[in-house]
Order: C-alpha cells, then structure tokens, then sequence
C-alpha cells in the first residue's frame, strides 16, 4: 500500500514527453518517426538544413530544404514539423527520396489525408503538408527505405515588414516547448527537448539575394554574424558568416535604406486572367504638432513571468517594463499584473502615476521570478476588463514569449473584451510566437514589438513609447475612385502608429490612376493622394492576396459566420491559388509501390534544441514553464498529504530534492 502510493505520487509529479503517436515535437525542423508499442526510438537526425531566399522589393520567396536519413534498417514513415513566418504562403512541396521526386498538389485536407492514407497502405512512397497553425505545418512521409537519405523542399511567399525607417525579414528555426491547455491538438505542440549538455542539434544554413530596390545604408542580422558582398546593379548576397548556425534561435535580416531613399508609396501589380492583383504600401507623414496634444493615459503592463521566460528573458522583461514605468507621466495612471500559472496584480485598480507608486511598483517588478505554467487567459481578462475615464487613452502592454497553445481561446477573448482598450504586445525572447504576438496586436488595434536581445531594451522601447505617446492615424480607409469593386485587404485596415506604413493586398477588374487615403489622427481629418500610374510589375501578388483573404474569412468565422459555409470558401480559394491552409493540403503520391507487401513501416523519434537563452530545468527538466505541470505538482502534492494523512513514510529523500526544486 505505501509502495503503490509513493509511486503514484512520483508519477503525478512527473511531465512526460510529448507522446510519439501524437506526432509530439514542434521545433525547427523535425522528422519524427513512429515505432510500434514497446519498440525502442531510432533517431533520423537532419543531415542539413538548407535556405534559399529571393528578396525582390516588398516580396520574399523561400525554398526550405531539409536533408534526412533513415538509419535503421526497417522501412518508416516520418512526420516532419516546422515552424514558417506566420505571413508564410506556402504552395510547393517537393519530396526528394534516393532518386525519385514526388511533387504535391493541393487537396481539401480530408481528402488529401485519405490519398496519402491509401498509398502508405500500399507501399507507395507518399508525402502530405498540413497546416497546424498559421506558422506550423507537418509533413508527413511514408514509406522512407532503409538507410536512404530524404530531402523535403517547402516553397512559401511572404512580404517584407517596414517600420521605422527599416526593412525586415524573419525567418523562425525554433518553436519552444508551449502551454497548451484548452487546446484541442495539444499534444502535438509538446516537444521532446535535447538537454543543452548533449549540444545542439539540426544545423542550418542560410542563402539570401537581396535585391531591395533602393540605395542601402547598410544591411545586419541582429542574433547571427553575416557575410554581405555587394554585387552589380544593387543587389547583394548574403550568407552566415559561420556557414550554417544551430536552430535555436529566429533569423533575421535587417536593412535601411539611404537617408531621403526611404519610399512614401509603393505600388505592385500583376494580371492574372481579368483580375489584376495590387501590394500597396503607403507611409503616412508624421501628425503635425498640433495633432500631438499628449492625452492622459491608463497604461497596464501584464508581465508574463512562467517558467519559459526564465534566464535572458524575464530580465528583458523586467528592463523593458521598468523604461516604460520612468516614461510615464504626472497625468498618467497604470497598474502592472504578472501571471504565471497563478494571476496577480500591484494594484486592484490603476493609481495615480506619482513618484511613490513608481517605486513600489519598480520594487514588486524587481522582486518578480520566472517559474511556473503559462495560463494566460485569466491575465488577458482582467487587463481588458476596464473602461477608460472620459478623455484618457487605455493601453494594455503585454510581455511575453507567447508560449501558448490555445491562441484561439486567447484571439476569442480580445474580441469580446478589447472594447476601447489598445493592446500592444512585446514578444520576448529568441523565438517569441510570432503568430499569437502579431495577431493579438492587430485584433487589439496595436502594435507588436520584438525585443530579442538585451541590447535591443533601450532602442526597441524607446520606438515603442513614440508609438504609443503620439496620436494613430485611425479609421484608415482606401478609396479607389472609378472601380466599382475590390477586394481590398485586410478590412478594416488596421489602425496606424508613427512610423508604421499601410500596406495592403487588393484584388480588382482595373486599377486607377491613383487611389486616395483618408483617416484621422486624433479628431483631424487627414487624406492623402496616391499616384498609381507607376505600378511595378512582380510574380506572386495573387498568392499574397489569397494567403490575406483566406485569413479574412477564418476571422468572419469566429465573428459569427457559418463554419461550413467559412470551410468552403477557404477550399475554393485555397485550390485556386494552390495554397496549404487549415482546409487544405498539399500531397504528393509516386504511383510506383517502393516497399515489399510484407515488409513492416515502424517509426522512430529526435529531439529539438531549447531556444536560446530558455533554462532546461524551468521548462522540461522539471516539468514548469510552458507545460501543465502546475497541474501535476498539485495533483503530486495531494497524493502526498493523502500518503501522510493515513500514516504512510515520507517520499524519499531525492523526490523530496524534486519538490523543493519545482516549487
């Protein structure tokens, strides 16, 4: 009876990892083989990680090529998972096995599982793409010979980010550990982890020709050393200085252009059939000063201090949020809320920006550590509950890595809460998640900010308060005078700080010769005229188009619109432009059986690198961070009062070591 209990208090304590049936890591790059029950995991470990990007203006396309090989000397099927930017538009597979090439097509989802199903089942060699979320996908491959090596190619679309004055293009490798409770694919985005002591895996390399179509001050990647040669006509190739770089860490490349070379207003375009596709983007001027009148403001900082942000990133947190308290001001007030897997607040309501509250608040910042599960949701709600005073701005500031799973809960509750709130979010870390940090910025009418290094605090915070101290150009609408129809996305176009640009994807029958845009800062009335006449043309816009319309119609399905009728319009415009989206998929089938009917598919698993500057102990080694193990703790600590309660010994010394530690 002791025994039993001890035992089950030991494994109520213990997190697990992720389950191989459930396709377990999300990560860098993972190819994640499936074994039969009892057999021992053999690794395919990525032979290299090859990137080759094409910058031409605003357009980025990408080719991701990652190289396995099947070590054991069964046949396998493998899962492979990889995070892409959110913006991706991902529609070419390539399937590289031994000598034979497989391309994919594109599928409604359910059908193209059922395809590739089918072929596995028959020995043909098979591969499909899904999308697990906007900046998640799974490849699966079946039918991998023995010892035969694999190379899968992924093609996406994206465009380049612009503001303040720069350009910028990310590319994620890592995707950490995450909270996913309330999130029905939950052990899917649960990954095995390698302990930073066995080195780092999955080495990538990187190829960029950029071609930025301005004159350039000068050009840097932020969190790796780059090798740039200037070449004829004003591109440039670059490359990592090392040759290839572990996968902890988001790449990304940065560049400014000349002073006076920045662009007001770019316009691209393409015909397709009789439709012509458009990329504007548009920078509008600064308000005036007399548009800049300060207005008091309700600021409320939320801090997440879960064990992922442990190490680097709770103390960028903690001096960013601490530069954002000594910039308030005397007519201010504010209140900071910090939330692990428990939710508290400084104050029970905003106080009065004096200098006494700044020290307290400063203190209880100072005092704050990283432990403990991500549960988001109770600190989203109660920074959005509240109404601002008459003539005061409310802004809620949310610190974060994003490690979470249930995005969809969390976008739900922005929605219904945001009321004249504005949320700003600063993603934390080396591999924030971006899609949860972006989308909830644009759904609270904000702005997101990365923060990915502490030598970016003093620069990206100070960008950040001339944001959020200056007036938005807000009520943003374009007008295309002489075109009775278009489709002009995003809608409505979201609200603009300093510095940021306009830019959206439109979709018409002709485009004129200009194009006005009108909106507001503050209550002042501004408008301001676009030639359009000198339109480039560039390859791609109609899938840029597409990847922003299939996202307009998810959105009109959590605002209420039919599911089904949402489904098939995501199909239709999916298999139109031959795009992977939730309700597609690509899949390629080569029709000639690879495997002998009575040879076995088993399947085998690797590990994924923890992104850079995350403690191991406060995310996987000890159960915190962004996993449910506050739950388990709890659940083991009631099974121990329970074992002392009928007079049962003690836990042993060393899992008495394990409770002091997971706290």
């Amino acid at each position: 009876m002791t025994r039993a209990v001890i035992l089950l208090a030991i494994g109520l304590f213990t997190v697990a990892p992720a389950s191989l049936a459930g396709a377990a890591g999300i990560t860098e790059g993972a190819l994640m083989f499936r074994t039969a029950p009892g057999q021992a995991a053999v690794a395919a470990p990525v032979q290299s990680t090859d990137v080759e990007m094409r910058i031409t203006g605003l357009v980025v396309r990408a080719t991701v090529r990652q190289t396995f090989t099947n070590p054991a000397g069964e046949w396998a099927e493998g899962v492979y998972v990889f995070p892409l930017p959110e913006t991706a538009a991902v529609d070419h597979l390539k399937m590289h096995v031994g000598d034979r090439i497989t391309e994919g097509v594109i599928r409604e989802r359910r059908t193209a599982r059922a395809v590739y199903e089918q072929a596995k089942a028959q020995g043909q060699r098979a591969s499909l793409v899904e999308q697990e979320r906007p900046n998640i996908f799974t490849t699966s491959v079946a039918n991998i010979p023995p010892g035969a090596a694999i190379a899968v190619e992924i093609q996406y679309q994206q465009t380049v980010r612009y503001d303040a004055g720069r350009f910028h293009v990310r590319f994620p490798m890592v995707v950490g550990p995450r909270y996913a409770a309330g999130a029905p694919d939950a052990e899917r985005i649960m990954p095995p982890v390698q302990h930073p002591d066995h080195g780092p895996l999955n080495p990538v390399t990187l190829h960029i020709e950029l071609d930025p179509g301005l004159p350039v001050a000068g050009i840097e990647s932020p969190y790796h050393p780059i090798h740039v040669t200037a070449l004829a006509g004003g591109l440039y190739d670059i490359t990592l200085t090392d040759g290839a770089a572990p996968a902890d860490r988001d790449f990304e490349l940065v560049w400014e252009p000349l002073a006076g070379a920045a662009p007001t207003a770019v316009l691209l375009t393409e015909a397709e059939g009789t439709d012509v596709y458009a990329l504007l983007m548009v920078l509008p001027p600064a308000p005036a000063a007399r548009e800049q009148t300060r207005v008091p403001r309700e600021v409320v900082f939320v801090l997440d201090n879960s064990g992922s942000m442990a190490g680097a990133s709770i103390q960028q947190a903690k001096a960013a949020l601490k530069l954002a308290l000594a910039r308030l001001g005397a007519g201010d007030t504010f209140n900071v809320i910090r939330f692990d897997h428990t939710t508290d607040s400084l104050f029970f309501d905003a106080r009065e920006a004096s200098r006494q509250n700044l020290r307290a608040a400063e203190r209880w910042v100072d005092a704050i550590q990283a432990d403990g599960g991500t549960v988001m949701l109770p600190a989203l709600r109660q920074a959005l509950d509240g109404v601002p005073a008459p003539g005061r701005l409310r802004q809620v500031i949310f610190l974060t890595d994003g490690a979470v799973g249930n995005e969809a809960q969390l976008f739900q509750e922005i929605r219904a809460r945001l009321g004249e709130s504005r949320l700003f979010t600063i993603g934390i870390g080396s591999a924030p998640n971006s899609h949860f940090m972006r989308e909830a910025a644009r759904l609270g009418r904000g702005t997101f900010t990365h923060i990915g290094s502490p030598t970016e605090v003093q620069a990206k915070m100070t960008a950040l308060f001339r944001k959020l101290e200056t007036p938005a150009l807000s009520d943003v609408r374009l007008e295309l005078p002489g075109v009775p129809a278009a489709d002009v996305l995003p809608t409505p176009i979201p609200d603009l700080y300093l510095g940021e640009p306009m830019v959206v994807s439109l979709k018409a029958g002709t485009l004129p010769t200009h194009a006005i845009l009108r909106g507001r800062f503050g209550l002042t009335p501004w408008e301001h005229d676009v030639a359009l006449h000198q339109a480039a043309p560039e390859a791609g816009l109609a899938v840029h188009w597409a990847r922003a319309k299939i996202d307009a119609l998810l959105d009109a399905r959590t605002a209420g619109a039919s599911a089904d009728e949402v489904r098939l319009a995501v199909i239709d415009v999916a298999l139109r432009h031959h795009l992977v989206s939730r309700h597609t998929s690509l899949v390629a089938v080569d029709v000639t059986p690879a495997r002998p009917g009575d040879a076995a598919v088993n399947t085998h698993a690797t590990k994924t690198n923890l992104p850079h500057g995350w403690e191991y102990d406060a995310v996987v080694g000890l159960g915190q961070g962004a996993t449910d193990a506050p739950l388990h703790l709890l659940a083991g600590l009631a099974a121990l009062l329970l074992a002392a309660a009928v007079g049962l010994t003690r836990p042993r010394p060393a899992l008495a070591r394990w409770v002091r530690r997971g706290r």
